[in-house]
C-alpha cells in the first residue's frame, strides 16, 4: 500500500477515535484532555499499537493546537480588563506562584533532575489550565458568580508570567548564557508592553484589518496572522504560544466574539492532536515508575491551590461556599503543564522521566479538577448541614 494511503488511514483512524473519546468524556461530565493523552500513549512508543509514518504532520498539527489554544484564550480577555484584572490580583497571583511552583521544583531535585529539571517541573505544577478551568465554569453556568472574575484574574496573572518563565526556561533548555537569557526575557517582556499598549490605544484597529463580513477571508486572515506572529515571535525568542496570546489580547469587541465562535472547532481539533502527540512521545512503560509520585504532588498541589483561590477570594469578601469553588476551580492542570514539559524533554536536558511524570500528574489533575469542581457545592453544603445539627 502506498505510504500517502497508509498516512491516510490512520489519520482517519486518530481522528475518529478521538472523537469517539471525547463523547465518553462528555458523557462522563470531565475533560478529554486525560483520554486523549492515554489515547496517545497506548499508539505511541511501548503502546499497544504503535503509528508510523504521519510524525511530521502530527508534530505540526500539535504545534498549530497549541497556537490556537493561547490565541483564543487571549481573545476571553481584553487590554484594559488584563491590566484592571493584574491591579487588583497580583498579591493572590504571587502567593499562587510561591505555593504551586515549589512542589515541583522541591520533587525534581529530590529525583536529582538538577537545576534544569526544576525549573521546567516548577512550571508544570505552577500553572493551572486556562482553557479547562474557562470550559468547567461555563458547564457548571459559574460565569456570573462573585468568585469566578476572581479565578480569572489569577489565570491572568499565571499566563503572563508564563511569557516571562518560557523564554527563561527556552534559554536554559538552549544553554543559552545568562545574558542571552536576560536577553530573551528583555525581549518578551518588550513584546508584551508593545502589545499592550497597541492594544489599549489601537485595539481596534487591529480588529478591523482582521475582521471581515466572509467567514472565509475571515477564517484565513486570522490563522494567518496567528502563525505568522507565532512565528516571528518564536524567531525572536519569545514563546510562539505567548505571541498568539498577545495577538488575542491586541482583537477585542464582536471581532473577537466572531473570531471565537469561528476558531473554536479549528482549536478542539488540533489541540487534541497536541495532546495525542505528547502521549505518542511518552513511553507508558516508564509512567508506573513515577505514579507514586505524580499521587503525592497532585495531592499537596491540589491543597495549594485551593488555598490560593480560598485566599484571593477572602480578599474580595466573598463567602466560604465561593471561597470553595474558588480554591477548586484552580486545580485542574492541563495544556500548559504539557507544553512545559514537550519542551524539557525535547530539547534532552532533562531525564526521559519528566515527561512521564509530567502526563502521571496532569492525567490525574485534569481529571480530579472538574470532578471537584462538579460536586464541591454538594459536598460543602454536607458538611454545613452535619455542623448545623451537631
Amino acid at each position: 500500500m502506498h505510504e500517502t494511503t497508509i498516512a491516510m488511514i490512520q489519520l482517519g483512524a486518530v481522528f475518529f477515535g478521538l472523537g469517539l473519546l471525547g463523547r465518553v468524556a462528555r458523557r462522563a461530565g470531565i475533560s478529554p484532555i486525560p483520554l486523549y493523552l492515554i489515547g496517545g500513549l497506548a499508539f505511541g512508543e511501548g503502546g499497544l499499537v504503535p503509528l508510523a509514518g504521519i510524525e511530521e504532520f502530527t508534530h505540526l498539527a500539535s504545534e498549530i493546537g497549541v497556537v490556537l489554544l493561547l490565541l483564543l484564550l487571549g481573545l476571553e480577555y481584553s487590554a484594559s480588563e488584563l491590566t484592571t484584572g493584574l491591579k487588583k490580583s497580583w498579591m493572590a497571583g504571587v502567593l499562587d506562584l510561591v505555593l504551586n511552583a515549589a512542589p515541583g521544583a522541591i520533587a525534581a531535585y529530590l529525583l536529582g533532575w538538577g537545576t534544569v529539571g526544576a525549573l521546567a517541573m516548577a512550571g508544570v505544577t505552577y500553572i493551572s489550565s486556562s482553557g479547562i478551568v474557562a470550559k468547567v465554569l461555563g458547564d457548571l453556568g459559574r460565569l456570573g458568580n462573585r468568585e469566578t472574575p476572581v479565578v480569572l484574574s489569577v489565570l491572568v496573572f499565571e499566563d503572563l508570567a508564563m511569557a516571562v518563565y518560557l523564554p527563561v526556561l527556552t534559554a536554559v533548555l538552549a544553554g543559552v548564557s545568562f545574558v542571552g537569557g536576560l536577553t530573551s526575557v528583555g525581549i518578551s517582556l518588550l513584546a508584551i508592553t508593545v502589545v499592550l499598549v497597541v492594544a489599549l490605544k489601537y485595539g481596534r484597529f487591529i480588529s478591523a484589518i482582521v475582521d471581515s463580513p466572509d467567514h472565509e477571508v475571515f477564517l484565513l486572515k486570522l490563522l494567518g496572522s496567528a502563525l505568522l506572529v507565532a512565528g516571528i515571535a518564536s524567531q525572536l525568542q519569545v514563546s510562539a504560544a505567548v505571541g498568539a496570546f498577545l495577538l488575542g489580547i491586541a482583537i477585542s469587541g464582536s471581532t473577537a466574539e466572531n473570531a471565537t465562535r469561528l476558531l473554536e472547532p479549528l482549536r478542539d481539533l488540533f489541540a487534541a492532536m497536541f495532546f495525542v502527540v505528547f502521549g505518542l512521545n511518552t513511553d507508558p512503560r516508564s509512567i508506573p515508575p513515577v505514579l507514586a509520585i505524580a499521587v503525592a504532588l497532585a495531592v499537596v498541589t491540589t491543597a495549594t491551590k485551593v488555598y490560593t483561590g480560598w485566599w484571593a477570594a477572602r480578599r474580595q469578601g466573598i463567602g466560604k461556599m465561593g471561597r470553595m469553588r474558588a480554591g477548586v476551580a484552580l486545580v485542574a492542570r492541563g495544556e500548559f503543564s504539557i507544553v512545559i514539559a514537550g519542551l524539557a524533554v525535547a530539547s534532552g536536558q532533562v531525564a526521559d522521566e519528566l515527561a512521564a511524570l509530567a502526563t502521571a500528574y496532569v492525567l490525574l489533575m485534569a481529571i480530579l479538577g472538574p470532578i471537584a469542581a462538579k460536586y464541591v457545592e454538594p459536598i460543602g453544603e454536607f458538611f454545613q448541614r452535619r455542623r448545623q445539627t451537631a
